[in-house]
């Protein structure tokens, strides 16, 4: 199969789908790799380390899209990206189709075979090609959080930790999932003060087993929402439903009675955000203020730490992207029902139960939609 590799084009966007070791895995397996010049380049690899794996490098996205009978990314396809997509070729990235209608569309009309990092399953019930970058996520959420509620930044001017004699930062955590429980393990080790609300009470044993009384592990009603909400120094907001766009816990009016110069981190953002006044943001302006309160809303927080992050996601696409490569997309997805849960648009079709309820497009098994 040849595989390309475009360079992203997301603002500040650093990271790329396949880094020269992972090229190499494709090329030792029979494949062709096409990577356009300079993809790597922001987390450190040149156009040689790729040739060096095998790679053949191309002068332009538009190139590597027209050769490339799977193109593997990282985030979104921009608009332009999308056009570049026709009948039957496989994208491979993070799609978080939910809050987006105009992307959605434009895959079906690409008629690709669209599979999403993040709705792809595992036997544990977890979303493995989603974990890695919601680790980062979480433990980047403390940081933006700290930097957020500096008065340079309109924040509250405190120290997360405190010092002693000072009381620390309330750090309130919605959701205790992967992004909530690296949040809580930052905020932990910079000596916040550190609630984490969730409704599943087995997340909330996890917790308590892993941190014990240095957290509060509470369960999440909306009386135990808004009273810490309230009282908290910086919210982050960690909510997940797989593939769905996320619920709105912390209203406006939440929001209007927080202590001036609280900050908020929606991690949540990629799929609509958890926080009612939350709007996408980007690296080049991360914040902005509603009612007083500093909202940081970055749509690919990973980015930041591009290396990182890069390293993280190939060790956990590498597999699933050698199995299509190896066996073609239909084959792949019968013999994987975990990589199956990934597929979202194929033939014009969407097959992601949760985009299809939320953008109210007709759904159609995924099993069905690929014998048509």
């Amino acid at each position: 199969m040849i595989i390309g590799v475009p360079k992203e084009i997301k603002n500040h966007e650093y990271r790329v789908g396949m880094v020269p070791a992972s090229v190499r895995e494709l090329i030792n397996h029979g494949h062709k790799v096409l990577v356009e010049t300079q993809a790597g380049i922001g987390i450190g690899f040149t156009d040689q380390d790729y040739i060096d794996a095998g790679a053949e490098i191309l002068a332009t996205a538009q190139d590597v899209f027209a050769q490339s009978e799977m193109i593997v990314k990282v985030k979104e396809p921009q608009a332009v990206e999308r056009a570049m997509l026709r009948e039957g070729q496989i994208l491979f990235t993070y799609l978080h189709l939910a809050p987006d209608l105009p992307q959605t569309q434009d895959l079906i009309d690409s008629k690709a075979v669209c599979i999403a990092y993040e709705t792809v399953t595992d036997n544990q019930g977890g979303l493995p090609l989603l974990a890695p970058m919601s680790e980062v996520a979480g433990r980047m959420s403390i940081q933006a959080g700290a930097q957020a509620l500096e008065k340079s930044n309109a924040g509250r001017g405190m120290l997360l930790g405190g010092v002693p004699g000072v009381e620390p930062a309330k750090v309130v955590v919605i959701g205790g999932g992967m992004v909530g429980a690296n949040a809580a393990q930052m905020a932990v080790g910079m000596g916040a003060d550190v609630v984490v609300l969730d409704r599943n009470i087995n997340v909330l044993r996890k917790l308590d087993a892993q941190f014990g009384n240095k957290i509060k592990a509470i369960y999440s009603t909306a009386d135990a929402l808004e009273k810490h909400v309230l009282e908290a120094d910086l919210v982050i907001g960690g909510v997940l439903i797989p593939g769905a766009a996320a619920p709105k816990l912390v209203t406006k009016e939440h929001i209007a009675n927080m202590k001036p110069g609280a900050a908020i981190v929606d991690v949540a953002i990629d799929q609509g955000g958890c926080i009612e006044t939350s709007k996408p943001t980007t690296h080049a302006d991360p914040t902005y203020i509603v009612d007083d309160v500093v909202h940081y809303c970055v749509a690919n927080m990973p980015g930041a730490v591009p290396r990182t992050s890069t390293f993280a996601l190939n060790n956990a696409t590498l597999p699933y992207i050698i199995q299509l490569a190896n066996k073609g997309y239909k084959q792949a997805l019968l013999d994987n029902q975990h990589l199956l849960n990934g597929l979202n648009v194929i033939n014009g079709h969407i097959t992601c139960e949760s985009v299809a309820e939320a953008l109210n497009f007709e759904y159609v098994p995924a099993s069905k939609a690929l014998n048509d």
